[in-house]
Order: structure tokens, then sequence, then C-alpha cells
């Protein structure tokens, strides 16, 4: 997905995992005036179009960089934290009560696809390997596949019950993070997936996310933002300045200083060459070496940063508790 949403927001913590009571009918996100200065939490590119989702059900679309906001038609009104187009006007969202949404029209209305707030898990992070096959994570090890385009929904692990499919790890009696929060799913194409997650949870799929293999992690504190640069190189960002680089596929590690102890949200492509770190208290980096070094930069906000994305039109967007703003000062981002 553009901006995998990961946990997108270490700084939405208390907002994304604080206990809550699910109505046993979801109620629709209302308008709100001030939808886009409101906690946001991921975003994509859909066509020429930029669209956002966030706290309260908010989604919101942009068709000119950014400039002004229309607030979708939502049918639930819990926290989204994460969106994947699969392209201009199909794409997926989820969020809280294991809620997943899906569009037809570029953003502009969403349907719901499932809703199960007896799972008692948010959803935070989905994605699409073409039009049927897709698969969603999220809190305690939740991890739900679909093969038929999202008509069906199946629990494979963390399902409430205990239950699910064939283990999803291929060696033998291991286990997929049952009780860690599985915060960012980044692709390296149609067949290769890597997941990151709570205390240092790394894994690796070659086959499209059917089955997995855990990585030795170089760190066992929490990653909540993972990119993939191709099919063999990684970047992982996570809590305490955290950020690592595997260029063989997770078998090695090598850790990329940032002199910060924030915590870092995400990864993400704001150029063909340009890669960009956002974190808590306005934590910013820029690499233009593949992310074997990073340099700070000053940030639109000193608030909690959950993800940047770069526009259809070249713009980069900076996401956050502030809602979204554009960054400024790039070093040559195209």
């Amino acid at each position: 997905m553009a901006a995998p949403a990961r946990l997108a927001a270490a700084a939405a913590a208390a907002v994304l995992f604080a206990p809550g009571f699910a109505a046993a009918e979801p109620a629709p996100a209302e308008e709100a005036r001030l939808a886009a200065e409101s906690l946001l939490l991921d975003g994509a590119a859909a066509g020429a179009r930029t669209i956002v989702v966030g706290e309260r059900g908010h989604i919101l679309f942009s068709d000119d960089d950014g400039a002004r906001w229309t607030q979708a038609r939502v049918p639930v009104r819990v926290p989204l934290t994460a969106i994947h187009m699969r392209d201009a006007r199909t794409g997926w969202a989820v969020g809280h009560d294991a809620a997943i949404l899906r569009t037809r029209d570029g953003g502009e209305t969403w349907s719901l696809a499932h809703y199960a707030p007896e799972m008692r898990a948010p959803l935070l992070d989905v994605w699409f390997r073409d039009e049927n096959h897709g698969i969603a994570v999220g809190g305690f090890g939740l991890f739900l596949a679909t093969a038929d385009g999202g008509a069906n929904w199946r629990c494979r692990n963390g399902c409430p019950d205990g239950g699910g499919e064939t283990p999803l790890l291929r060696a033998p009696g291991a286990d997929f993070a049952d009780d860690f929060h599985l915060n960012a799913i980044a692709a390296a194409g149609p067949d290769r997936l890597f997941l990151a997650g709570e205390a240092g949870a790394l894994y690796r799929s070659d086959d499209g996310g059917e089955t997995w293999r855990a990585l030795d992690s170089p760190y066992h504190g929490s990653w909540f933002g993972a990119l993939a640069l191709d099919a063999d190189t990684l970047v992982v960002a996570g809590l305490r300045g955290r950020l690592f680089r595997s260029a063989d596929a997770g078998a090695g590690w090598t850790r990329v200083e940032t002199e910060t102890n924030a915590t870092l949200a995400d990864i993400a492509r704001a150029g063909p060459d340009l890669i960009l770190v956002a974190g808590l208290g306005g934590a910013l980096f820029a690499s233009r070496d593949g992310a074997r070094g990073v340099a700070p930069l000053p940030a639109p906000s000193r608030r909690g940063l959950t993800t940047v994305l770069a526009t259809p039109g070249g713009a980069v967007l900076a996401l956050g508790e502030f809602g979204v703003r554009p960054v400024a000062d790039l070093p040559d981002a195209r």
C-alpha cells in the first residue's frame, strides 16, 4: 500500500487501543467542519486524488494536492487506522472493531465489508495482492484474509475463539504473535511481503501472505513502520528512535543512526530516491541514499506525526495529531 499504516500512530496509542463500548450496529461518521484538523493516521494516492483516514471514521479526499478537502460518506464512526488503494477507484480502509471498508468510486463513498466488535481488536493495516486476494492485520495477532474480493473474510490468527485455519508460520510449533499487535505490512511485490509488529515481531512471506517465516529481530521493542525498497531491502522503524535496514530480506540488519529517542511511526517514499521517516514530537528525517543514513528535517508541527505521503501532483503531506499539513523545505524531493 502507498503508505502502509502500521500502528500508524504511536502518538495515538491511547486512542487506538483504549477500550470502548461498541454498538451492535455501527453508527455512521458525522460530518465535521474541522475534520482536516483532527487526528489523521494514514493516507494514499488514488489516481490524481489523495485520500486520508483517521479518528471518528473520518475519510477525506483532495483533488488539488491537499489544498482543499472533502469528507467522504462513511458507515462507521470508529478510528480508521490504514488505507490501501488498488487503483484510482477501488480501495480499502480498516480500523477499530475489526472494521473493513471498501470504496469503488475513488473514496467518495464507502461500504462496510467486515465489522466484528466482538473480536475486541483493531485492524491496523490492509493490503491486496490483486482484486480478489487481500489480508488485514491488527491487535493481538489478528490476521484476516479474503480470496473473493472482500465479500468474505476468514480469521487465520488471533481469532476470538482461539481457532483459525492452518498455522501461518512455516516453522512447526512456532507462534504467530498471538499476543502481540501486528502493525505494518510492507509489500515488496505480489509475492514477497514483510510484517512488523509489537515486541520485535518481524515476519516474511514469499507466497503473497499465505505462509510466513519469523525473522531474527535486531530489537525487541515494537516496530510501527516498515518500508520495502525492493525484494531484499527492508527498513523498519519503532520505539526510541530505532531505525534498522536489511539488505538480505531480513537475514541481517544494520542500525541507521537517528540521534533521537522519539518513537518513529512511519517510513514512506516521497520521491524516486527520497525517503522520509516520521514520528512523535515532530520527529522528521530524510534519506536520499536508500535509508543507509538519515538527516533531520524541520517538521510542520511539534505534535506527533503519524505518516507522510507524496500526492499525485508532487506535494508532500504530513499527517498526525494536527490533521494534515504540507511539508516544506524538502531536500530536492523530485
